[in-house]
């Protein structure tokens, strides 16, 4: 199977010749892969078709753009994660595999209880590197659309967002240990294809009780994710696999 590429272009005709201008593209397919002339390409435009196009020239960086593939690697749904600020590089692991997985979206707000504490600065270098983890991982899993990462510096701007989603879904460790275990599941089939779910995970020190109540105020539901309790890491990576085993594999 061929590589598969982002490059940043609106697709052109069927056996048109172009340039691969943007240049950490390029660098990627010429430099790092040497990538050589009569080699096949599989290239995501921007609306999210892929094409399979072959190297004209390696020094000019063409293709040809031979056929448009039939493909369909997304999910039905649209879904975001968004997390508390979360220590160390565990937003970097929730990226790659979150975009795995199929996620739309990935966000991160400070919350009451979030160990880490990341001022604009921080919030730039940490985007910069996150984007370059989620372009990655969408070219490894041959993913369609780039998911969006974005940062909020105020955890009421996170709440702001919720009118936006069909399902708000906060995964809630106090619920789980009171056994709830019908909520997100109920929630899930609830769902059509083409529409949007947001699923929130506290940092690694909780969900504090008056962000809680922030929450169910602004229309979102409580769900327990199963009898076990999850590291922050962990819990969104297992809820994006349950939502794609339920559209993907059951449905």
């Amino acid at each position: 199977m061929a590589n598969q590429y982002f490059i940043f272009k609106n697709q052109p005709e069927i056996g048109t010749v172009f340039t691969i201008e943007n240049k950490a593209a390029a660098h990627h397919i010429f430099t790092v892969m040497r990538a050589n002339a009569g080699e096949k390409l599989q290239l995501v435009f921007e609306e999210g078709q892929v094409g399979l196009a072959e190297v004209v020239s390696s020094g000019e960086k063409t293709v040809r753009l031979l056929e448009i593939c039939d493909i369909q690697t997304e999910l039905p749904i649209q879904v975001t994660v968004a997390v508390g600020f979360p220590k160390g590089d565990k937003l970097e692991f929730i990226s790659e595999k979150a975009t795995e997985l199929g996620v739309s979206s990935i966000w991160a707000a400070p919350f009451k209880w979030s160990v880490a504490r990341w001022d604009a600065k921080k919030r730039s270098k940490k985007k910069e590197k996150l984007d370059k983890i989620v372009l990655g991982a969408a070219e490894q899993s041959q993913r369609q659309i780039l998911p969006e990462v974005r940062f909020f510096e105020k955890f009421s701007a996170l709440v702001a967002e919720f009118s936006q989603f069909d399902q708000v879904l906060i995964a809630y460790e106090e619920t789980a240990k009171k056994g709830e275990q019908s909520m997100f599941a109920q929630s899930v089939a609830d769902l059509q294809a083409g529409q949007k779910i947001l699923l929130v995970f506290g940092p690694e020190g909780g969900i504090a009780p008056e962000e809680i109540a922030l929450f169910e105020e602004a229309g979102a539901k409580l769900v327990g994710l199963g009898p076990r309790i999850m590291r922050a890491e962990t819990a969104p990576l297992y809820a994006l696999a349950a939502l794609s085993t339920y559209f993907e594999l059951l449905k």
